[in-house]
């Protein structure tokens, strides 16, 4: 913060509008009036929540109303809208006995009901459910559990509000009740991160803090918008730019929020707004290794490069640069959908940086090439050592509260805690902690689940929040895989609609507390690695809800009885001792125990001095074949956009950010004109999956490139496209484009 330039400065400002009058922008100070209005039966236990406990939102490391980067206080419009699920009252159960009304609502609408009370079950033919006991319901799974096979069976764990304990108990449990069939969000989110990373620098999670943002000579974003899904962060991007540093953004749409943001608790950025980026490249959808492939010829040819950090730290450059060769100039242009000019832009940006920070998020991972995504974006880190000092660094942003933790504490289907992979040895070594014995073959990921489900090889899947129906590809398949799983059970604080698809046999649903509500407080990990602590809050409790980890506890004693001494818990605190002999990397969190304790594992920096966690100690180039993205004649990549969301649950019909409502179709003027098609024209999109109808939304867009809102555009996503090594989705699709009512696609 000490290179902050003091003073305003007009050469920043986004317009001379005060508050950034009649600009299509988020209004703040309504999101407060609104969430007070919203939480007003309940305004002090919501008051508690804001400024004692670590935000459910995203994985930005707000605790209380202030962070660890930079003074004042932080709030966001996410945080606001998520803070009403914590406050709001039970649900009236007698909505459930019969669902045929509750079937026609959104899942926003189902939200808006209530918390999830009691304990509930519905058998097959009976129109809805009835209440149960929790002895009852948890005899019942356990049942089940006992009556198959371990391999017929799957744990799925969502991102909002859970906390490392419950990930902890939970990956525990499920490996006692004999399989590593457990999953959670950061799967389809970052895990091609996570692959790449291990592989070419020996860490798998963001390498800096944010503190680095501010200060470093060049800040780039790839894929990701952060005005959009981490509010908070345009702050420190304000002062980023106060302090002289570039931001560039690569990207497919002129995201414009990250072209210019007005912050409410700046009173400089509030009244005039503050631009953000220096300069945008649009990228193809999938052209993100075609153009930084392209960036590091440029950088090779001109000598922009630091040699003695690549030939004393680092292997794989020469192969790297022969695979480069190869690859010519024509290829790279067309499949980048940039000009050879643009990227050597880009690569002076780099070139010229004493210091750079990479920033990158699903528009990176979420392609069957996610993990050669991330690669790309590693090479050009290391062609100046930007990692493991001052200002520099590979981040991943995480969109969630939870996931960086989910991924750590081991609730994955291919990683024990402490992200060790799962063979036969870490089972061995893992079972020796644990005291039984751990299954040592991998797992099933969420999507071979479902796959699972829909062959009949699945007889009970228990998923704690989350709703497989808005977060995957190909909604009918899901649906219809759901509905042939014999016993389904849904751990949840509110309903949504995959809980009300009929059962092959039985669903159960089960309520669950909220981190606030937990008795000894939790913890969190954010995404700069900050491990926080999260205080139970006094305030408003729900019927018989309990917390995730104590269920999962209960469940595994159930299942397993002779191991009940050793799946057993006297409280939160107990379970941070034991993450800390179990994940080394997070000792310290059992000395977490008041709101603002915290501890950042490995430091500011991982890989501080130049030290890689590799075989040979030293970070790795990798040789990237450009992936074939072209878009044939007459069609168009379709990819999604997020908005007024959090994960799945919407919060808006409208994006005040984008001014695009749930419907529209993300379109170029070229691509409109081409077609012949105005703004708010009807359009249908069919892809090889399924269709898509909505309207023309003129938007500074790649021509050739839609995007849509997720999770409405999931119904032209085709399941089968994953990536090779993380098996998370691709959200991607070749689609024609129609008018509404015709047949035959427009003309391109």
């Amino acid at each position: 913060m000490e290179k902050v330039r003091k003073g305003w400065d007009p050469s920043l400002w986004a317009g001379l509008k005060p508050f950034g009058i009649g600009e299509e922008r988020p209004n703040n100070y309504a999101e407060i009036l609104r969430a007070v209005w919203e939480n007003k039966d309940e305004a002090l236990y919501a008051w508690r929540i804001l400024s004692r406990g670590v935000c459910d939102g995203c994985a930005l490391g707000v605790a209380g109303l202030h962070d660890w980067t930079m003074d004042g206080v932080h709030l966001c419009n996410i945080r606001l809208r998520l803070l009403r699920l914590n406050t709001m009252p039970a649900l009236d159960t007698r909505l459930l006995a019969d669902l045929a009304s509750l079937k026609q609502k959104k899942s926003a609408e189902l939200k808006e009901l209530g918390r999830l009370p009691y304990p509930m079950i519905r058998r097959r033919g009976e129109r809805g459910f009835t209440r149960i006991s929790w002895e009852r319901a948890l005899d019942e799974i356990a049942g089940r559990i006992r009556a198959t096979s371990p391999r017929r069976t799957g744990y799925y764990m969502t991102s909002r509000g859970e906390p490392n304990e419950n990930y902890y108990v939970a990956q525990k449990a499920v490996r006692a009740m004999g399989t590593n069939s457990i999953d959670n969000a950061a799967r389809i989110c970052h895990s091609p991160s996570t692959v790449s990373l291990k592989a070419t620098i020996g860490a798998g999670a963001t390498t800096c803090s944010y503190s680095d943002w501010i200060g470093t000579d060049l800040l780039v974003f790839i894929g990701s918008n952060p005005a959009n899904n981490q509010p908070v962060t345009t702050k420190y991007m304000y002062y980023a730019k106060k302090a002289g540093t570039k931001i560039a953004v690569i990207n497919s749409y002129r995201e414009p929020g990250m072209e210019r943001y007005w912050i409410p608790s700046n009173l400089e950025s509030a009244l005039f707004g503050t631009k953000i980026s220096d300069r945008t490249f649009l990228v193809n959808v999938g052209g993100d290794v075609a153009f930084l492939n392209g960036t590091l010829k440029h950088m090779i040819e001109n000598g922009w490069l630091d040699r003695g950090f690549i030939e004393r730290h680092t292997a794989g450059f020469k192969q790297m640069r022969a695979a480069l060769e190869e690859q010519s100039w024509e290829d790279l242009e067309r499949l980048s959908g940039a000009s050879r000019e643009e990227m050597r832009e880009f690569a002076r940006m780099v070139g010229e940086a004493s210091t750079a920070v990479f920033v990158w998020s699903m528009g990176i991972t979420q392609h069957e090439f996610g993990e050669d995504n991330v690669r790309a974006i590693i090479n050009l880190g290391l062609t100046k050592g930007f990692v493991g000092r001052d200002n520099c660094g590979l981040m991943p942003i995480r969109g969630h509260s939870g996931v960086q933790g989910g991924a750590e504490m081991g609730a994955y289907s291919t990683a024990f805690p402490g992200g060790l992979p799962v063979n036969p040895e870490n089972a061995r070594k893992l079972g020796e902690l644990y005291g039984f014995e751990v299954p040592s073959e991998p797992g099933l990921t969420t999507p071979r689940m479902i796959d699972a489900a829909h062959d009949g090889e699945l007889d009970v899947l228990v998923s704690l929040g989350g709703n497989f129906l808005e977060v995957l590809p190909d909604p009918d398949y899901v649906r219809e895989a759901l509905a042939r799983v014999p016993l389904r059970v849904h751990v949840d604080i509110v309903l949504s609609n995959q809980m009300l698809i009929d059962p092959a046999d039985t669903v159960i649903l089960l309520p669950a507390a909220t981190r606030y509500e937990i008795p000894g407080g939790v913890t969190q990990t954010s995404t700069e690695r900050r491990i926080m602590y999260s205080p139970e809050i006094p305030g408003r409790r729900i019927g018989e809800a309990r917390p995730e980890w104590e269920i999962f506890m209960e469940l595994a004693k159930r299942v397993r009885p002779e191991l009940a001494d050793k799946l057993h818990f006297d409280g939160t605190q107990e379970i941070r001792e034991e993450i800390a002999r179990v994940v080394p990397m997070y000792d310290g969190i059992q000395h977490l125990r008041k709101s603002g304790d915290q501890v950042q594992y490995g430091g500011p920096h991982l890989c501080a001095g130049w030290k890689f966690d590799t075989p040979d100690g030293k970070a790795h180039f990798s040789a990237i074949a450009l992936p074939e993205t072209g878009i044939p004649e007459g069609m168009f990549v379709v990819t999604t956009r997020r908005g007024k969301q959090f994960n799945s649950m919407i919060h808006e019909e409208k994006d005040a950010l984008t001014g695009a409502v749930r419907e529209a179709v993300l379109m170029s003027e070229e691509d409109a004109r081409g077609l012949g098609l105005a703004n708010g024209e009807r359009v249908v999109l069919r892809s090889e999956a399924g269709e898509f109808e909505g309207r023309v939304h003129i938007a500074p867009i790649k021509p050739r490139t839609l995007q849509v809102h997720w999770p409405e555009g999931n119904v032209l996503i085709d399941r089968r496209h994953r990536s090779a090594v993380a098996d998370i989705p691709d959200y991607n699709a070749l689609v024609r484009v129609e008018r509404a009512g015709e047949r035959e696609p427009a003309a391109v």
